[in-house]
């Protein structure tokens, strides 16, 4: 097979305003009506020409299901789904659907029963027009899903789809396709045969703030900064945040004492508002968005402390709903029962990825803050973006021009395409949790779009930290307990750190009695920044940078000296230590160091 782009790419439209315009259209009539297949695909397209291949699947995947709702009439949704149908019909055909190949053997009465259509003979148009769909559905998501990089879903979609049209020739450009960039990728031969579960299923996709996500605040405004000192105060009293200027971290190594201006970002910080003495808690954070990914473990389901072994003098607390749910004093599940748990209380949502395999363990605690962050923003009535806990928080996000591409088959994704991606993890899971909560994903669309999920993925992969469970024969020591503090993350890392911080149920942050470098005496003076750490700074200074290039996209600009370990805590791949709200991109990241 050739390296051209294949027939299945929609016409591009080169006014990307015009573009925009028409994905607000779309977005605005599915508000009107969130059951209508036709409009998802029309949307799909409209994102594969913006190159957003991850929404476009993500909306392909919702029209698929959708035309399982209408062809089965137990399904919930059948009845919305059929009646969406009824502004459409095959002749004309939706635009969206008159593609390639698709309508050959469609006329005014019906298929003749070509490329695996017999079974419609005689087929109503509405059961005929949902054939049609499901599968332009799987041309777009097979397609999206290998721009992607998710080569073992997008193969897995293509094979559906050939099941029920065999002799669709977009389905069948497509595989080939999606074989000849898997035998690239596993460096096989150009006629080796394709195992699907060696395809790698992993990708990456755009990391930005949505031209049309009006959540994102001003975090520099005096009003972001006021809302955050007040919160603050109960918390670290003698800190307030304020603006921070930061070396940006070098793409290579590079001797920055030749540099006569070392390149900088703005981003917040923790400062003191009065000197603080060695040893004295300066932070001590609480916070409810944390995650277990061990089904049935002693944790306490809030706020992750380890439980002690039953006794009867046990203070755990059970959820009168749901027992099997477990709170470690009476707080914690006062404050679950204001924040979130009602929304997941016996909804049997703690089943969905706990256990994982270890390839998968950073994506499943992943999975599961966003798991809790959506119970907290059903519980509160409040958009998922617009939760205190993940507000303020920064992405790392990407200049939305930066990411443009021509989205065909030979285009690679840019480097700042910098979002981990999967079909599984940012698609299909999160869809399954919505609906173990009894959440209608395409009634409540505007608060549970892929975009959405996506700007948490990015908020979370800059702040999450991770805890090891003990190796004492009976656990494995992987990291099993994951929580983002938003208020903890906000101070910054530097390889002499003037505190220290260990995570129990609370985040806690202290004055060093002793500072890294040249031993000199600890504490911190009014005005100075607050500096922590993200990694292992006893570590040597090749190791240390090894690390930062690995998880924060960068070298530090000097390093050296020795410090604290990090205790119990561990920072997964990807679940990056980063209190300054950096996630592992590639690019424009800052530290101190």
């Amino acid at each position: 097979m050739d390296a051209s782009s294949p027939s299945v790419s929609d016409e591009k439209d080169p006014c990307r305003e015009h573009l925009l315009e028409r994905r607000q259209q779309l977005t605005d009539s599915l508000t009107a009506s969130p059951y209508d297949l036709i409009l998802y695909l029309e949307r799909a397209v409209v994102y594969s020409d913006l190159a957003y291949p991850d929404l476009a699947a993500s909306d392909a995947y919702r029209a698929l299901l959708l035309t399982d709702e209408v062809s089965d009439e137990s399904f919930e949704f059948h009845e919305q789904a059929l009646e969406s149908l009824k502004g459409y019909s095959t002749t004309p055909c939706p635009v969206v659907l008159d593609h390639g190949s698709l309508t050959e053997g469609i006329s005014s009465e019906g298929t003749n029963g070509e490329d695996g259509m017999e079974g419609l003979k005689g087929a109503g148009p509405f059961q005929l027009l949902a054939h049609l769909a499901s599968i332009r559905a799987y041309q777009i998501l097979s397609l999206s899903l290998l721009l992607c990089g998710s080569l073992k879903s997008a193969l897995k979609f293509c094979e559906r789809g050939l099941t029920a049209a065999p002799n669709n020739r977009e389905l069948i450009e497509i595989k080939g396709y999606i074989e000849q960039i898997g035998r690239r990728r596993l460096r096989k031969d150009s006629d080796a045969p394709i195992d699907i579960n060696s395809l790698p299923d992993r990708g990456v996709v755009r990391r930005e703030v949505y031209p049309w996500n009006t959540y994102e605040p001003d975090r520099f405004s005096e009003e972001s900064l006021s809302y955050l000192n007040k919160q603050l105060s109960t918390m670290a009293p003698k800190c307030e945040v304020r603006v921070s200027k930061l070396p940006i971290l070098l793409e290579s190594e590079s001797n920055t004492d030749d540099y006569e201006v070392i390149p900088t970002c703005n981003q917040l910080g923790l400062f003191a508002k009065e000197d603080i003495a060695p040893g004295e808690t300066v932070l001590e954070e609480y916070s409810l968005l944390t995650a277990n990914n061990r089904h049935k473990e002693s944790t306490c389901d809030a706020c992750g402390t380890e439980l002690p072994p039953l006794s009867q003098s046990s203070k755990a607390v059970n959820c009168p709903e749901c027992y099997d749910t477990i709170f470690c004093d009476d707080f914690c599940f006062t404050k679950a029962q204001e924040q979130y748990h009602p929304a997941v209380c016996d909804t049997d949502v703690d089943s969905i990825a706990k256990d994982p395999d270890n390839k998968d363990i950073d994506q499943s605690l992943y999975l599961l803050l966003l798991a809790r962050l959506l119970a907290m923003s059903a519980h509160q009535e409040m958009h998922p973006l617009e939760v205190p806990s993940i507000k303020y928080i920064w992405g790392d996000f990407v200049s939305p021009e930066l990411n443009e591409i021509d989205c065909s088959i030979n285009a690679e994704p840019p480097p700042e395409w910098t979002l981990p991606f999967s079909f599984e993890y940012n698609i299909e899971f999160p869809m399954h949790i919505l609906e173990k909560m009894d959440i209608d994903m395409y009634a409540t669309l505007d608060k549970h779009d892929l975009w959405v999920f996506n700007t948490c993925y990015a908020k979370f992969r800059g702040t999450a930290s991770a805890r090891k469970n003990y190796q004492d024969g009976r656990r494995d020591g992987r990291p099993d307990v994951a929580a983002v503090h938003p208020f903890w993350c906000l101070a910054n890392h530097d390889c002499d750190p003037n505190v220290s911080w260990e995570w129990g149920g609370k985040m806690k942050l202290w004055a060093r009695e002793k500072r890294v470098v040249g031993g000199r005496e600890g504490g911190i003076r009014k005005d100075e920044e607050i500096l922590n750490h993200y990694c292992d700074v006893e570590l040597p200074v090749r190791e240390r940078r090894e690390w930062a290039r690995g998880s924060l996209g960068g070298w530090f600009h000097r390093g050296g000296g020795e410090c604290g370990r990090i205790y119990d805590q561990e920072f997964l791949p990807g679940i990056s230590p980063s209190p300054r709200n950096i996630p592992d991109g590639r690019k424009r990241r800052r530290s101190n160091c």
